[in-house]
């Protein structure tokens, strides 16, 4: 069924004829996945919209003859928006956030760093993870690793190791950079959080060491 156009728009989106608010006498009119169907008259155009239910949307208004596609309105909005968010991710300038650690973190403190890695990654920035050592506890390095260890296994669905785990001074330093993993398997369905959540409840204290 063709939806009538409604006046209600949103200052910051962009402006879409659609159905009979289209003038052009004749259209370009490509279909749902953007396949050219042929130029038909504005008639025969929203006739071919009533046919499949869905509306007949402007895309290009300056092309000679216009261009439209057939597609439900609110289909094409979302489609459009998730392209913009898209391109504005790809364009930004990735910086480094810090994550900063202790060797003997509770398990509730790292999953909120954790969190905070995801997030990081997700808007597509470096992470950088530093475990700082206070006095006598540059003794047992082992505890550590074992802490950075985890939350580089929590964030692996979401990065890649850029720089190993390594020593300047008392401090034991990690990079990860942002890389989603497009082949997961079906099974894996959980967040990153959850599950570093399930792995830090079954890990043992001195199990996971980077050697």
């Amino acid at each position: 069924m063709i939806r009538r156009f409604s006046k209600k728009r949103q200052d910051n989106r962009k402006f879409y004829r659609i159905n009979e608010r289209i003038f052009a006498s004749q259209l370009r009119v490509l279909d749902q996945e953007g396949k050219q169907v042929g130029v038909l008259t504005r008639f025969e155009a929203l006739q071919k919209a009533r046919e499949l239910e869905v509306d007949l949307v402007e895309v290009a208004p300056m092309a000679n003859p216009p261009v439209a596609r057939l597609i439900d309105f609110k289909k094409f909005l979302y489609q459009e928006s998730k392209k913009k968010n898209e391109e504005k991710k790809r364009s930004k300038v990735s910086e480094t956030k810090e994550i900063r650690l202790g060797p003997f973190m509770n398990d509730h403190d790292l999953r909120t760093m954790i969190r905070r890695g995801t997030e990081f990654l997700e808007d597509n920035d470096k992470v950088r993870l530093i475990v700082k050592f206070m006095g006598r506890q540059i003794a047992h390095p082992e505890f550590g690793k074992e802490t950075l260890q985890k939350v580089i296994s929590a964030l692996a669905n979401l990065s890649k190791l850029e720089r190993e785990p390594h020593f300047e001074g008392k401090q034991l330093i990690a990079i990860l950079s942002p890389e989603r993993k497009g082949a997961q398997s079906s099974k894996t369905t959980s967040s990153p959080a959850s599950e570093a959540k399930s792995s830090l409840a079954n890990a043992d204290r001195r199990g996971n060491v980077v050697k």
